[in-house]
């Protein structure tokens, strides 16, 4: 909802006020197909040149960041929370043979599966059944379980965060993009230096569209659209690094609620279920 506010204003207002300026879109509208051609031609095709397929395919899932948001809402960090409450409780009451069966098979298992959303996550599911994996080899001490942790939280983060880079690369492209298109605008008008004022200020003005459009696609529609998707996976990023805080936290001895309860120390505030809503996601957790 706010990107498309954000763009409306961002329309209306540039645009407003250049008709109300006295501007006229005739000149604009004739040269825009082919200067978009040459700026959005150009700038796609550095993009493929720069960016390996597999940060080009999550460039469409970072544009769904941008319009509806983070993936995770509200209700995931409680049902991640209760989720850990379930796995670190069977392994501190039944043990490492009660847990096994869960981790091995996540998909099948009766806890991941009450909550569908986090279980249909490869990497959240994977991130917690190889640490528990690791406690169940008797790998015991929280300060190598956190270290493999945080290594393997850097290295998700860093590739999340490739087509932002990209997006923002390209952001900070375009406005020599345009001065390409305007160059070879300016080239056309030398090729027609003969010809009346009126005629060169028309090939002129065209030319300067090039100009225009590479300065406004970069700062209106690119660069937003980068800072936004930056700050959607860093919040995503958040919600993975509560596991290692749980998890950590439990092997530090703590109960499993205890351990819950730091993690949702570590929920960004706007996200953060409070106490009494954590317990009553605890309970029902509990109850199955």
């Amino acid at each position: 909802m706010f990107p498309a506010i954000g763009f409306v204003v961002i329309m209306g207002m540039v645009f407003g006020g250049f008709m109300l300026s006295g501007g006229h879109f005739e000149v604009i509208l004739k040269a825009l197909p082919f200067e978009m051609m040459m700026i959005g031609g150009a700038a796609a095709g550095a993009m493929i040149i720069s960016n390996d397929p597999a940060t080009l395919k999550g460039l469409g899932g970072g544009m769904q960041k941008v319009m509806v948001g983070p993936k995770w809402g509200k209700k995931d960090y409680s049902d991640l929370l209760a989720l850990l409450f379930a796995l670190t409780k069977l392994m501190k009451t039944k043990g490492v043979a009660a847990l096994e069966a869960h981790i091995d098979r996540p998909h099948e298992s009766a806890i991941f599966t009450k909550y569908p959303k986090i279980e249909k996550d490869h990497f959240a599911t994977d991130f917690i059944c190889d640490t528990l994996r690791m406690m169940t080899m008797n790998l015991d001490d929280p300060h190598q379980v956190e270290d493999a942790m945080e290594k393997q939280l850097e290295k998700h983060h860093h590739e999340a965060m490739k087509p932002a880079g990209a997006m923002q690369n390209t952001a900070d492209a375009l406005p020599a993009l345009g001065i390409v298109a305007a160059v070879l605008g300016i080239v056309k008008t030398m090729g027609a230096i003969n010809e009346p004022p009126e005629v060169l200020g028309l090939l002129i003005g065209k030319a300067l569209v090039g100009t225009f459009l590479g300065v406004f696609l970069a700062y209106c529609i690119a660069g937003p659209f980068a800072s936004r998707m930056s700050a959607a996976i860093e919040q995503d990023s958040q919600f993975y690094k509560i596991i290692r805080d749980v998890l950590v936290a439990h092997l530090h001895g703590n109960a499993a609620q205890v351990s819950v309860e730091i993690g949702r120390g570590s929920v960004p505030s706007v996200m953060q279920p409070s106490f009494a809503q954590l317990e009553e996601a605890l309970a029902a957790a509990s109850e199955a």
